[in-house]
């Protein structure tokens, strides 16, 4: 019972983690279900927590190719998406919790702005950043439900206590 409501509060604090990026949320979502196959040693709870690891896999691929996809199809270059990625990587680190959405899309602004030299230019490939963060928080909060709503079928399936 104790791995369960451990295991529950885990995938809440990973989902929460998903929307305000404190901490690798659907990494902790996914490995809270590593942490109940393991006091539950048998076939099922694996193959649930192997079932939770291809969504996370594929949820992690998502979530960059499909918003990483649409920002070249909106006309922002490779060449700009590396260095907003940079700026929110320092900005990560010097304001946390937000800093990294936050300097990505203002990286994009900066790179885009010294680009075309017109700000509507500019703004929308902005526009279009924001929705990229927006699509890739989405996909992920999407696969970590996926995750909770598997483990919740397997605790219920093998009739473990909750």
């Amino acid at each position: 019972m104790t791995s369960v409501v451990v295991t529950g509060l885990l995938m809440l604090v990973g989902l929460v983690g998903i929307v305000v990026p404190f901490l690798p949320g659907l990494l902790l979502v996914w490995l809270a279900t590593a942490l109940w196959a393991f006091e539950h040693p048998n076939r099922w709870a694996w193959a649930v927590f192997a079932l939770c690891g291809v969504v996370y896999a594929v949820g992690v691929v998502t979530q960059y190719l499909v918003p990483g996809r649409r920002l070249k199809d909106a006309g922002v270059k490779t060449s700009t998406l590396f260095l907003a990625v940079l700026l929110a990587i320092v900005l990560f680190f010097l304001i946390p919790v937000v800093g990294a959405p936050i300097g990505f899309v203002l990286g994009v602004f900066l790179v885009e702005t010294g680009r075309h030299r017109e700000s509507g230019s500019a703004w929308r490939s902005t526009l279009h950043a924001l929705k990229a963060v927006a699509m890739s928080i989405g996909i992920e909060l999407v696969a970590g439900f996926l995750i909770v709503l598997i483990w919740l079928l397997g605790v219920w399936r093998l009739g473990i206590p909750t």
